[in-house]
């Protein structure tokens, strides 16, 4: 099966500091990734690299069969289109009500003036309701994100990219900000969603404990590079000191799960 996203051979510089080096992957659907590694491995650079947003400085960056260096205009707006990123915060606009910000994910679809319409006369009203239901949120559709909670706003967030209806879904912490209990949630959600759809989906995170049958592979930056990958039965408490340099006997590092950051 081709891959629907490749990085070969990847490095990504910015002002002299090597953020990625030589990095390689693929991903293809179905598959669903979490992406680990400590704060300033490049886990948000490799993400950004995966939408086509950011050129690579060295290497190439395939989508769906398509060097996004040889893409202009129409096409790598349609390349792109199929890449959606769910980002930390939420980046909901609280003046809008839950139905103009899940409707966000067709702006790359709509013309100006029916996205400018849309704030008046909402637009494919049912594919957003459908959309919110799969988050089971389909009756906060005339709320203010104010009146949400801190999951809710995420699954918000989450309707916003089903209604893009990307081949692949990329989520950078989506979970930092909420308690575990919700991060798993959120976690779990991403996955059946992108399971039942048959979607690719890769999940940068910042606890190890959500690590579990959500996902497929496990793939571990360290220093810019991949340290380790491997189906996420193969982790192991022993690869902790190799990917965070921290002991993985819980009396000598404190413990590396739960609210601890990747």
């Amino acid at each position: 099966m081709r891959p629907w996203v490749e990085l070969d051979a990847v490095s990504q510089v910015y002002a002299g500091s090597t953020v990625l080096r030589e990095v390689s992957l693929s991903l293809t659907a179905g598959e669903r990734v979490a992406l680990i590694g400590p704060s300033g491995a490049g886990k948000t650079t490799m993400l950004r690299l995966m939408t086509g947003a950011l050129p690579p400085s060295r290497g190439r960056v395939n989508l769906f069969g398509e060097d996004t260096a040889t893409l202009r205009g129409r096409r790598l707006r349609r390349a792109r289109r199929r890449v959606g990123m769910l980002y930390q915060r939420d980046n909901l606009i609280p003046q809008l009500r839950v139905v103009h910000n899940v409707a966000m994910g067709r702006l790359c679809e709509w013309s100006r003036l029916r996205a400018l319409w849309s704030l008046i006369w909402p637009q494919q009203l049912g594919d957003i309701r459908a959309a919110l239901d799969q988050v089971e949120l389909a009756h906060r559709v005339w709320d203010y994100p104010a009146t949400l909670s801190g999951g809710e706003a995420q699954r918000v967030a989450i309707a916003r990219l089903l209604l893009q209806d990307p081949d692949v879904l990329l989520a950078d912490e989506p979970a930092s900000a909420l308690d575990v209990r919700l991060a798993a949630d959120v976690v779990t959600r991403l996955s059946d969603l992108a399971a039942a759809a048959g979607k690719a989906l890769v999940v940068s995170l910042h606890a190890l404990e959500l690590l579990g049958p959500a996902f497929t592979r496990v793939v571990a930056l360290r220093d810019g590079q991949i340290c380790w990958q491997g189906p996420v039965a193969a982790w192991h408490e022993g690869l902790v000191r190799h990917v965070f340099g921290v002991s993985p006997d819980p009396s000598e590092r404190a413990g590396v799960s739960g609210h601890d950051r990747l």
